[in-house]
């Protein structure tokens, strides 16, 4: 059974070439939006991260260890080898469904007592205590949410030293970087190096990592864990309100069902529409009537959002949530939503599963109702949607 269509669009296609799954922009820029062609990109070991900030990240002192999210290599998998316990799914069952069923609760009781809630500070709220508890940031001081809103603010500027915006936006940014680290990372830091818990700090503190380094593992942490969670909530609610035969469907599906539910509406609205890419070699790709070689130092701009939507890879009406679709050999439920590759989002069982507890708790509140739609705003950089003024309303 099909349901509705995508709500959110994020980018026209002026020159028309949006059915062209590989093709090199006037700019030099390589554009991906087949599925299969951008899979192998993201595959590929011949690349290296570009974009989400890593200009910023080049300039840090050549000592001190980049973030996961910026490494790449031998090092990386490295990395990603040893923690890939804190995120397997028997693991994210065992040690965080609880800590998702109890935060869950704790913001369903905002709406219930108050009779009305923004359903971004709900959400906010509620990833912000789970990846706190992956990461092991369990000793913060008070006000952690508004730390965080202050470091991932809604429209960023570029922090430099050649103008007064540039010098604002430095000041602005070491500013935040300093409160989180203070009142987050230095009383988690201080408190396992008496006593070692099974968390990312405690791994980090292992592998020899100063508390610099750690605050930036912590702070990429968040931004995966607790941003982009925070704005799938939105928007998967947003369907699910505007939908009734998909909100019954959900309502009466066990929980593997509501996950495909969850997992097909993921992949018509990727929260992070495109990746990049720098290519280190030669990379050929299937270009159709034949091979194409992108050549080494090149970009390439991975489009998620069209990728996801290739009828190769998504069978039929690829514009439209259809869960349990049947999809081609390789491909997941959510697309390349949640990346894939090296760089593949360690999180996406977490995301999901708090998703789904969350919102099944929602909408069997009694009477309740989208009182006002969210409004959408994006982030141009990675083609990424913000969605805020949701309210919510039930019967108290």
């Amino acid at each position: 059974m099909e349901h509705g269509a995508r709500k959110i669009e994020r980018s026209a296609d002026p020159d028309g070439a949006s059915d062209c799954p590989l093709r090199r922009g006037p700019d030099g820029v390589w554009q991906v939006r087949g599925y299969p062609e951008a899979r192998a990109v993201l595959r590929a070991t011949g690349t290296v991260q570009a974009g989400l900030g890593i200009e910023t990240v080049e300039n840090l002192p050549s000592g001190l260890r980049r973030p996961v999210l910026y490494r790449d290599g031998p090092e990386h998998r490295e990395h990603r080898r040893q923690t890939a316990r804190f995120f397997t799914p028997r693991r994210v069952d065992e040690r965080y469904r609880e800590v998702m069923v109890r935060a869950a609760e704790v913001q369903i009781g905002r709406v219930r007592a108050a009779g009305r809630a923004h359903l971004a500070d709900l959400s906010f709220h509620l990833s912000i205590e789970v990846a706190a508890s992956v990461i092991g940031l369990t000793e913060s001081r008070p006000g952690i949410r508004h730390r965080l809103e202050r470091f991932f603010p809604e429209k960023f500027g570029r922090p430099g030293l050649t103008s007064l915006h540039g010098i604002y936006w430095l000041l602005r940014q070491t500013a935040n970087w300093l409160r989180v680290y203070l009142a987050d990372v230095r009383p988690a830091v201080r408190a396992r190096r008496r006593r070692r818990r099974d968390d990312l700090i405690s791994h980090l503190l292992d592998e020899g990592c100063s508390a610099a380094e750690i605050l930036g593992e912590c702070l990429t942490f968040a931004a995966a864990g607790m941003v982009t969670t925070r704005e799938f909530i939105n928007a998967a609610a947003w369907h699910l309100f505007t939908d009734g035969a998909l909100l019954a469907r959900y309502r009466g599906a066990d929980e593997a069902g509501r996950l495909a539910i969850l997992h097909e509406i993921l992949r018509l609205e990727p929260v992070i529409g495109r990746l990049r890419r720098r290519t280190t070699a030669p990379l050929e790709l299937d270009g159709g009537d034949s091979p194409v070689t992108v050549p080494a130092g090149a970009l390439v701009d991975v489009d998620i959002e069209r990728a996801n939507v290739d009828a190769r890879a998504m069978g039929g009406r690829p514009e439209r949530i259809c869960p349990g679709r049947p999809v081609s050999e390789g491909s997941g439920a959510a697309g390349l939503s949640f990346g894939d590759g090296p760089h593949k989002c360690p999180g996406a069982h977490i995301a999901i599963l708090e998703t789904d507890i969350f919102l099944s708790r929602l909408f069997a509140l009694p009477g309740i109702r989208m009182a006002a739609p969210p409004k959408v705003g994006f982030k141009d950089e990675i083609a990424g949607y913000e969605l805020r003024g949701c309210a919510v309303e039930c019967r108290v």
